[in-house]
Formats: structure tokens, sequence, C-alpha cells
């Protein structure tokens, strides 16, 4: 087993990280740094618990460090994690901006160490739907391309992810999760175009982030809101032989609330899209089966980069194109114009 270090015991450190790193069957829960050191160890009476992180680098018996801290503190702990010569993954956003990113990026390399982001939902049951439907050229050329991540939340909570001065918002939140699906369906776009609004009462954090990515023959729409009562489509795609949409957000975090584990009846499974194609005089309509969610596959896939240097899936330039967008989607809002794609000059 992969013996892990894992910084940060709130909610993603506990609702996510923790449960998948078992779940994954190839890694463990080592080490907790946390100052909810009652709360950890209830969950994990295996685990070392300790409020040192200087503590966790020391041990040379754990060689991956998981940051699932505020998003201002990534960088820092990510840095020095990597300079004492662990491995590491961290949550999304991995920094605050893209040369940040690449600092972690250039670091990680010459180290030979893996810098990986948590862009879980690669593995979402939807998206691995998504990305197995326009492989197979079902749909024909794709014209359009519509991803939402909306709930309804309405009242700000007194929480660091809904405040502006702490790397809060949707933008930071979901924007990674949706940009990162759409880069690896379509790879960088040749623009960016974007509204990126706060409009909850009291709140300081954007809660409404609506991006246009620009590419030659199609269009792709991002979209992310807490204010969205009504069911609207997960996915919504056309092409030019037919169409597909999905509703209802992939299962397993709901499943993770719930205290449900990877390999529990049920895990990972999500209703059906449906599916329109026209070919001539051809016609089907009707349900598209959705294929599992798997999260815990990604933990996995960090064991074999570690231990058998297998190239992990979730590359550290794309990472830096996610950040690149976000801070490009930002300066597009302020500006009020579409900006060409442009990835920062390296040393």
């Amino acid at each position: 087993m992969l013996r892990v270090g894992l910084v940060g015991y709130g909610f993603a450190g506990a609702t996510f990280h923790a449960p998948l790193i078992e779940g994954s069957g190839r890694a463990s829960v080592a080490v907790i740094v946390t100052s909810q050191a009652v709360r950890a160890r209830t969950d994990w009476p295996g685990a070392r618990i300790t409020d040192s992180f200087e503590h966790l680098l020391a041990d040379g018996q754990v060689p991956l460090v998981v940051i699932a801290t505020p998003n201002d503190t990534h960088f820092d702990y990510a840095r020095r994690a990597l300079e004492a010569g662990k491995h590491v993954v961290v949550d999304k956003p991995v920094t605050l901006s893209a040369a940040e990113a690449q600092q972690l990026a250039t670091l990680a390399a010459a180290r030979g160490l893996l810098f990986a982001p948590f862009h879980n939902r690669r593995w979402d049951g939807d998206f691995l739907t998504v990305k197995a439907l326009l492989a197979s050229g079902t749909l024909g050329r794709i014209t359009y391309y519509e991803s939402h991540f909306d709930r309804f939340r309405p009242l700000v909570r007194p929480r660091w992810r809904e405040e502006a001065a702490r790397g809060g918002g949707l933008l930071y939140d979901l924007g990674p999760h949706l940009i990162d699906q759409a880069l690896v369906l379509f790879g960088t776009p040749q623009t960016v175009y974007a509204n990126v609004a706060t409009r909850r009462d009291g709140g300081t954090a954007d809660d409404v982030a609506h991006l246009l990515l620009g590419y030659a023959h199609h269009d792709v729409v991002l979209h992310a809101s807490v204010l969205a009562a009504a069911p609207t489509p997960r996915y919504l795609i056309h092409g030019t032989r037919g169409s597909y949409t999905k509703f209802g957000l992939d299962g397993q975090e709901d499943q993770l609330r719930a205290g449900l584990r990877p390999g529990d009846a049920g895990w990972g499974s999500n209703p059906p899209g449906r599916l329109r194609t026209v070919d001539g005089v051809l016609e089907f309509e009707g349900e598209l089966t959705t294929l599992n969610g798997e999260y815990a596959s990604y933990y996995a896939a960090v064991a074999d980069s570690i231990e058998q240097g297998v190239p992990f899936p979730v590359t550290p330039a794309e990472a830096v194109d996610v950040m690149t967008v976000i801070e490009l989607a930002r300066a597009s809002h302020e500006q009020g114009r579409r900006l060409p794609f442009e990835r920062a000059a390296t040393s």
C-alpha cells in the first residue's frame, strides 16, 4: 500500500480524499495533518494525527502528500512538499494563478516527482459516457457542447469557499472541473469569453460563472450557478448526426456524503441520458445508459504512476492550461471582450 499524508480534514479531505485513497485498494491514509484531531482520529484510528506539516515532511515512510486545504494555501504547501522530495496531489484549483501552477510543474519535473491536480471529475460516469460517445462518432461532427454544474444555494454561508479573499467563488471551485473536461474533449480553445458575477444578497465571491470557449468549428459553453432551482441539463451536445442530453450530476459526491464507499452496492451508478440520432432515413431516439463513475480509479492511477512509472492521466501542463482559462475568464469579464488563449511564457 502507498502510504499517504493528507493535509487538511475539512470537507474535501474528509468527504473525498480519505475515502477514495482507501477505496482505491492501492493506498492508505497514514498521516493526517489537521486541527480537527478528534474527528480525524475517530474516522481513521489507524492514521497518525498531527497538527504539524513539518512533521509530515520529515516522515520518510510517506512518499505522497495530498493537499486538501483552503485554496489560498495550495501553492505554499505543494511547493514545500515538492522541495522535501514528496510526490503531491493538490485539490482544485491547484493554485490561484497559471504562473504558480507552472512553478509547481517545473519544480516537480526537476525533482522527478508527481504533481497531480485533483481533477477527479474525469471519472464522473456521465463524463466517461460523453467521452466514449464523442469518440464513437455517433453524433457526427460536434457543433455545440454545453456543460452545466448548477445548484440551488441562495443563502451565503460563513465559510472560506464563499470568501473572495481566500480564493473562494464558483469559478475557482467548479470552474476547474468544467474547464478540464472541455479541454480533455476538445483541446485548448482559440478564445475565451466570460461573465463572472455575484448575484446573491450579501455575497462577496462569484456565484455565477458563464464561459464561452471559442473553437474553429464548434461552440463550447460552460456554466455554473448556485441559483438554479429548476433542473438544467448537465450536458447538451449537438452534432451533424444527432444530439445527446443528460440531466443530474454524477452521484458519487452524494454517495460519499451519505457514507457509501467505492465497492458498495450501487456505487457510481447514474441515471441514463437521452440520445437522438438521424442518419438519412434511419432515426433513433431513446435512453443511453450512463457508465458507472470511478473516482477511486484516480488514486489507483496515482499509485501506478509513483510505484511503476505509468504516466499519470492528468498532466501538470493540463493543470496550467485550466488555470490559464480561469485567468482569461476573469480578464474577459473585466474587459468585456473575447480574449485569445495564450500560454504565459516560461523560462
